[in-house]
């Protein structure tokens, strides 16, 4: 991708869109979580060998860098890299990295991978940055491997919920449904719901009251760039309510339907409740933001709208607040980029970040 900076407006008091509808951007209103001329600044690029994919995964670690993946279709081994606000370096932290995509730190401070398929090791796995070592924390349910692990949370009891889709490669699916699980601090994998085509994109409310998933069904459990585009499924974004017990206790709720376009990727949260979302439409790339009611309060343009194309540029694939003096700092990953941008607001975490 080329080095651009893209001033950031907001579009205040609309409907629920769907992807496809107006792309008009007015001036930032009072009380609007993006500031006044703020503008996305490019951290990073990919310039290893690596083919295809996208960056992944922006997970804020406990000394305030930022951890992502880059993920490479094929039998290139995926990595897992660290920016570094204070010098704005970009390191490797692994160059094996099972095909990671979504990342979290935990209240322990070790980084938690969601391990995908086409070669990558379907499992959630837990990093101990300090020594580098990597252990298997989950990589079945019932006995069955899962399909390709996407992308998680954690609650505030440590529980880590992720979601298990499938993309890429040609592994053999094991288990029926594509489910949304959580995994307990006493290693026990609970299926939390499979009421949904194709979860994706994961983040659960302050309260602890709300699980929110992105239902991203692209027609295919294997990418293939040289077809057609397979007919899109559900395009969704949900709310389900969690019970005390942290299980959903009632019926899901759609904060937004995406379709006929591509929908939301990953996701993440602030400390009032907003969602935002990495928005996939090509005629509308960039992170849509949701108040907990499902109304629109801003969108953050990450690359031009491009309707009908293939190969969008400018798609964000996921996102993440930093931490300390970088709490209101947004770091978005755009196709094999890194970007951030300032915003009035605050990223929720769990206390261990607080």
């Amino acid at each position: 991708m080329n080095r651009f900076a893209m001033s950031v407006t907001l579009v205040m008091g609309m409907a629920l869109p769907t992807a496809a509808q107006d792309t008009t951007k007015t001036k930032p209103t009072a009380g609007s979580p993006i500031m006044p001329g703020a503008k996305l600044e490019l951290l990073f690029t990919r310039s290893s060998p690596l083919e295809g994919g996208l960056t992944e995964g922006a997970a804020v670690a406990p000394d305030g860098s930022i951890f992502f993946s880059d993920i490479p279709f094929g039998p290139q081994k995926g990595q897992i890299l660290r920016f570094d606000p204070k010098t704005k370096k970009t390191t490797v932290f692994t160059d094996d990295s099972g095909k990671s995509n979504g990342l979290m730190f935990d209240a322990r401070g070790n980084l938690i991978a969601c391990e995908g398929s086409d070669g990558g090791g379907r499992r959630v796995s837990r990093w101990d940055v300090k020594t580098g070592k990597r252990e298997t924390i989950a990589d079945r349910y019932q006995g069955k491997r899962f399909n390709a692990c996407n992308d998680l949370c954690i609650d505030e009891k440590g529980r880590i919920y992720f979601s298990d889709p499938r993309y890429l490669g040609t592994e053999t699916r094991e288990l029926e449904h594509r489910a949304v699980y959580r995994l307990d601090t006493d290693g026990q994998v609970v299926e939390v719901t499979h009421d949904i085509e194709k979860p994706n994109g994961i983040a659960i409310s302050p309260d602890q009251k709300t699980l929110y998933v992105a239902d991203h069904n692209n027609g295919t459990d294997r990418i293939d760039p040289t077809l057609p585009h397979p007919k899109l499924g559900a395009m969704k974004v949900y709310a389900f309510p969690l019970g005390s017990d942290g299980l959903v206790d009632g019926p899901k709720r759609t904060l937004i339907d995406f379709s006929p376009e591509e929908g939301s990727d990953g996701m993440t949260v602030d400390t009032d409740g907003n969602i935002y979302l990495a928005a996939r439409a090509p005629s509308r790339p960039g992170v849509l933001i949701l108040n907990p009611e499902a109304k629109q309060v801003g969108f953050i343009p990450t690359g031009p709208p491009q309707p009908g194309v293939k190969e969008v540029k400018g798609s964000p694939s996921n996102v993440d607040f930093g931490i300390g003096d970088e709490s209101h700092m947004l770091y978005i990953t755009v196709d094999k980029s890194l970007y951030r941008i300032p915003l009035n607001a605050k990223g929720y975490h769990i206390p261990w970040a607080r």
